[in-house]
Formats: structure tokens, sequence, C-alpha cells
């Protein structure tokens, strides 16, 4: 017997990560998946190891010690909050508890692709919306409204071009929806924005009761490989949640590390200065070398190459894995012409930069 699964799961483009080996070199400088620089904290790495001793104990399952650490971190009801094994996690949560088959997905051109696969798993239409000059256009998303759309997927900031939307906009984008419609503010890099414009959507989720905010551990706080993640929600919303998710999705050293993590102001604070540094530095130095990049505020930029033959995006690719160099291929995102960078430590961006400019020069 064939066991067929439900319509859309097989239009799903399985999801490929960064690369993070090249054949025949030993070491390589991976910068394609936007992990931190600069790691993560100590404090939070004593507290992973200080938790080991409980491995044998299941977590208690409501992530309650995570869950008071952010309620206090950011002055927030602990109930309202939501953890889950990553913000991808939550992501689709959210579309296992309040798809059917026919309803709509919106999101944008190029934004995260988990979007399409949650959308997709639940036989629902997803909606890709274009972009204007790769960022989130407000008045192209509201155009694509229907009665059927159930959920708006927002990164902001996002990934893979680095740029963002005002509060306004987003308040914006909110008030053009039915109150039936969830808004999803997927705002993984919200600490390296340093805008005055910008709101990670925290006060927006508040007053409102189709708005959720996801955040990760995984970029700042350098815990990709803990996989944590966490969803500010109205309280049905979280109740919805809290019944569907699993009963021990964040273990036990993995709340204590991202607990301390997050009450470790100074490290994040360094983070963010380097991030802010070398970013600004990568984007001079490439723009030199006579390529375009787009702004960022994110802790990676958009490396945009010629169509000529030889200066492509796979040219650049195939000659960076030669010296080592590992970047992000976007194609699938919509963006074969450009590659996308991680801002790395001081080595690895100096010779990034180096790279590039050898490698505009040698064709």
């Amino acid at each position: 017997m064939t066991f067929a699964p439900k319509p859309g799961v097989l239009e799903i483009a399985p999801y490929v990560g960064g690369r993070a080996s090249v054949p025949g070199v030993a070491e390589p400088i991976k910068l394609s998946s936007n992990e931190s620089a600069l790691g993560p904290s100590p404090k939070a790495l004593t507290a992973y190891a200080a938790a080991a001793h409980n491995v044998s104990i299941y977590p208690e399952g409501s992530a309650r010690l995570l869950r008071e650490a952010i309620g206090e971190a950011y002055g927030l009801d602990p109930a309202r909050i939501v953890c889950g094994n990553g913000s991808d996690e939550l992501i689709t949560l959210l579309a296992n508890a309040y798809l059917q088959p026919g309803d709509e997905v919106l999101y944008s051109e190029h934004a995260f692709l988990v979007y399409k696969i949650a959308a997709l798993a639940n036989s629902a239409v997803p909606v890709s919306v274009p972009e204007k000059d790769r960022r989130v256009d407000v008045d192209a998303m509201l155009a694509r409204v229907t009665a059927k759309t159930k959920l708006v997927y927002l990164a902001n900031p996002n990934n893979p071009t680095g740029s963002y939307l005002s509060a306004d906009e987003v308040a914006r984008l909110h008030a053009g929806l039915s109150p039936n419609t969830l808004l999803v503010l997927d705002a993984a890099y919200a600490e390296f924005v340093r805008r005055n414009d910008y709101d990670s959507g925290i006060s927006l989720a508040l007053k409102h009761g189709n708005v959720v905010m996801t955040r990760t551990f995984s970029k700042i706080y350098g815990l990709a490989g803990l996989r944590v993640g966490w969803a500010l929600c109205p309280l049905a919303v979280a109740d919805v949640l809290n019944r569907i998710r699993g009963p021990f999705n964040v273990s036990i050293p993995a709340q204590a590390a991202a607990a301390a993590a997050l009450r470790d102001g100074d490290h994040v604070a360094r983070s963010v200065e380097h991030n802010t540094y070398w970013r600004d530095w990568l984007t001079s130095e490439i723009r030199a070398a006579g390529l375009k990049v787009d702004d960022s505020v994110c802790n990676f930029i958009l490396i945009h190459f010629p169509a000529e033959s030889g200066k492509t995006a796979k040219d650049a690719d195939g000659f960076l894995s030669q010296r080592g160099l590992i970047l992000r291929a976007v194609a699938g995102y919509g963006l074969p012409n450009c590659l996308r960078l991680t801002i790395g430590p001081e080595e690895a961006n100096r010779k990034v930069a180096a790279a590039l400019k050898d490698f505009m020069a040698s064709r």
C-alpha cells in the first residue's frame, strides 16, 4: 500500500541550510548561516554545563524557567510567552494550529523559506508578494489580502535582504488586516537593529489579539545549536500553541543557557558593537571592490554580482570556496545573482574582503 501525504506536502522543496564544508579544505571559514561572530556568553556556557547533571530528568513542561526570565527581561507576562525548539518551530506551530485547506498565507517575495513550507504542509495556498527594491511593500501586501487570508508572515528585519519596515509601516499593514487574520512578526534579528523608527513587534502584540511576535536565541545570543525560540502571543493563541506543541520541547540545559544569555547584557552589547562596526566596514570595502551591497540592519549583508561570465555569484562562490570561505547562495530566495555574507570575527571579515577584491580583479 502507498500512503499519500495531504495535498501540498509533495510541493515542498526541502529546506537546505548554509553549507558548512568545502571539499579539500580542513577548516573552512563558515559565513553562510548568520551565526554569532562572538559566540555565546560565557555565562550561558557555564549555565549549560551546570545543568548537565539534570539531563536524566524531563524538563518542566511549560519552560517556566525560561518564560520567567524572558518576562523579567522585557516586562512581559510569562503566561503570554510560549517557548519552542527555535522560532522555526513556533512559526510552524502557528500554521499547524490555524490553517485549513484553501486558506491563504501571505509573505514577501524574498522572505524566509519556512513560511512557504508551513503553508504547503497544511494544504494552504502560499502567496508570495513582490518586494520593492528588496524591501517589503506594504501596499502590495495589502492589495493581495483576501477573505481567505488567514496568516501573514512578516520577517522584520528580513533575511536575506537585511531590510526592515518602520514601526509605522508595520502598524499600517496590521490596520489593513481583518481581525480574523493573524499577523506573525518574525523578529529573529531584532537585537541587531539600531534605528529609532524600528519596533520588534512587542508593542503591537501587546495591543492586539491577532498579532504574534517570534524571537530566537540563535542569532545575537549565539545559541543556534541549542535551538531555542520564543513567541509573545495573545493569551488565547498561547493556549492554542500549548495544546499542540511537544510537552518537553525545550531541554533543561537549553533553557538554562538561554536564561543566562538573556541576563548578560554586556555580552549582547559587545556583540552589537562588533556587528555594527564590521558590517559597515565590510559594506564599504566590498563596494570599493566594485560590487553592489544593499544596506543592512542585520548581522549579514547581501552582495550583488554581475551577470557577465566569470563575474557571477556562482563564479564568486566557487572562487571563495577555493580559499576556504563559505557564503550563502540565495537563488532559492529568488536572488540568483547574489550571495549573503554573515558578519564574522575580524580575521574572517578581513579575509573575505580581500578575497572579493581579488575575485573582481582576477578576470
